[in-house]
């Protein structure tokens, strides 16, 4: 996940640093609109925060949970937004991400590992506060925080771990506004974590009683997000 943090950076301060006199400014009315639109794509990381407990099965068994391995992501979505004054603006982002997880159960004892491939597809609704600094020449670094419902379309059941489709995550996030001849770019990187437990306990859709001691052998999961996004207004 370090690695789109890393790439982030490395394309945006040597773009800050190249201009240091007065230049002639693109689009310069465009944060004076009380409201604005425009898209973003991007890629992303999904992550999976386990709280094992120990729990161990009437054959002696301990089970641990852990992500393997991470895969990179896609995300697409709308903007709008909406300024409150020079420095202030709300933003309504209704975005999807594509991605997966590859969680490990490892047995303590004898090593025996148990896989499984988390699959999501997320629909969410992030509502945003963007606290931009002053512009000089043609660009504009900025913060943001918000709260994202976020709702996955592809939970599956009869599985080892079974999460819950609904969740909350905080996000905070910091970027930049690049203003081009003819529209405005916003590289941004933002990290996502749930603020809810998205472990679903009740596993009425086993047919396999055996699976169900991945889940007693958790006591919580929490999601983790980190988006790299390029904003086109």
């Amino acid at each position: 996940m370090r690695k789109y943090t890393y790439i982030f950076f490395l394309l945006l301060f040597p773009l800050m640093i190249v201009a240091q006199e007065r230049k002639v400014q693109n689009k310069p009315y465009i944060d004076y609109r009380r409201l604005h639109y425009g898209f973003f794509i991007g890629v992303h990381m999904q992550d999976l925060e386990f709280t094992n407990n120990g729990f161990t099965t009437a054959d002696g068994e301990q089970w641990y949970a852990d992500v393997a391995s991470y895969s990179p992501g896609f995300s697409v979505g709308v903007l709008a937004d909406l300024r409150i004054n020079s420095h202030v603006s709300l933003r309504l982002i209704p975005t999807m991400h594509f991605g997966d997880k590859n969680v490990i159960f490892r047995e303590t004892g004898s090593g025996q590992i148990e896989r499984q491939q988390v699959k999501s597809t997320y629909i969410s609704v992030p509502f945003e506060v963007k606290l931009a600094a002053e512009r000089f020449n043609n660009y504009r670094p900025y913060v943001i925080a918000g709260v994202s419902p976020m709702l996955d379309l592809t939970v599956k059941k009869q599985r080892p771990l079974l999460v819950k489709s609904f969740d909350t995550m905080l996000e905070f996030g910091v970027g930049c506004d690049f203003y081009l001849p003819f529209f405005k770019l916003n590289p941004e990187i933002k990290f996502a974590f749930s603020l809810i437990d998205i472990l679903d306990k009740n596993r009425n859709d086993l047919l396999d009683e055996n699976l169900r001691k991945f889940t007693n052998s958790l006591d919580k999961v929490v999601a983790k997000m980190i988006v790299l996004s390029f904003y086109f207004e």
